[in-house]
């Protein structure tokens, strides 16, 4: 069974029977929003339901549209934290790929400004490899976005995009060592996006992760994780009751190999390694738990097939 992510958008009336149809069908809800009268699900479905949903939902005012980001987490990299890099540009694209169903951070680094004193810290490497995917948002200037990448690049494990002022071949050609995706004409600028050019330009940077991520996936599909990560957040939801107390917005952050699990690590890093899965199978027994840079959270890796020798 191949599961899709998809966004369900209708009325509040009745949607409790699209959460139940999902279910049913061996899907799982990401994460379930609230707006005014109407429901917003994000949630992997099997491929060959959605027309289903769809002919279901359609008497409730409900709309079934594909979202490719649902399910990952995605680091939003501006070069420091003051007005000079933000808000605008980074903002809008941390924004942006929300809608399509990601769960984004930003990650303000200490040094990345200026050519001659640019630089990345340990805890910084270690937050932006916890996630599935990073956008680097860069400045205007070829020379120096050319003498700065090597050192923020140093230890990132993580697929990067780089976005910046100069046209996508010039940072094709300057950025060292080569990333996974370029989007020019996408660099600093004191406004909200606005205009359809710029639009056009969120676009691009949409187009860019989502075709990285697709790449990333036909990597994990080659072998298989021991569990989805979906299935492991319902587990938790199920199994861990203090999960539903944390008032953090996505207490379980689904990744695309992983969760982040919004507990304290040392009270519950146990308590989570002796989880039952089913038949006897504990998380511990096919994720990796560690703890992450990210405050008191827990990171939970899933090992593939290939270590675990068990699929659930």
């Amino acid at each position: 069974m191949i599961l899709v992510p998809v966004t369900y958008k209708g009325g509040v009336y009745r949607h409790n029977e699209i959460i139940d149809l999902i279910e049913d069908l061996g899907g799982y809800i990401v994460q379930k929003h609230m707006i005014a009268q109407e429901v917003v699900l994000q949630c992997f479905v099997p491929k060959e339901d959605v027309e289903l949903i769809r002919a279901i939902g359609k008497p409730l005012a409900g709309e079934v549209t594909d979202s490719p980001l649902v399910g990952t987490e995605i680091a939003i990299v501006s070069m420091s934290l003051e007005i000079h890099h933000l808000p605008h540009p980074s903002c809008d694209i941390a924004e942006y790929v929300r809608r399509l169903g990601a769960k984004s951070n930003m990650v303000g680094m200490a040094r990345g400004v200026g050519k001659r004193i640019a630089g990345i810290n340990d805890e910084e490497r270690d937050v932006i490899n916890e996630h599935d995917i990073a956008v680097y948002l860069m400045g205007n200037f070829e020379h120096c976005i050319e003498k700065k990448m090597p050192i923020l690049l140093r230890g990132i494990e993580v697929p990067v995009v780089v976005c910046g002022g100069p046209d996508k071949e010039v940072l094709e050609r300057i950025v060292e060592p080569k990333v996974d995706g370029y989007v020019g004409n996408m660099g600093r600028f004191m406004h909200r996006t606005k205009e359809s050019e710029e639009l056009s330009r969120l676009d691009e940077v949409i187009e860019e992760v989502t075709r990285v991520l697709a790449k990333k996936r036909e990597a994990i599909a080659k072998d298989p994780l021991s569990v989805a990560p979906a299935r492991l957040m319902d587990v938790i939801k199920e199994k861990v009751p203090a999960i539903l107390e944390v008032t953090s917005p996505t207490p379980l952050t689904v990744q695309m190999a992983g969760l982040r699990v919004k507990l304290p690590y040392d009270t519950f890093a146990g308590v989570l390694k002796k989880t039952e899965i089913e038949d006897g199978i504990m998380i511990g027994d096919i994720a990796d738990i560690e703890p992450s840079r990210m405050r008191d959270y827990i990171i939970l890796r899933v090992r593939p097939f290939s270590e675990t020798n068990t699929v659930i």
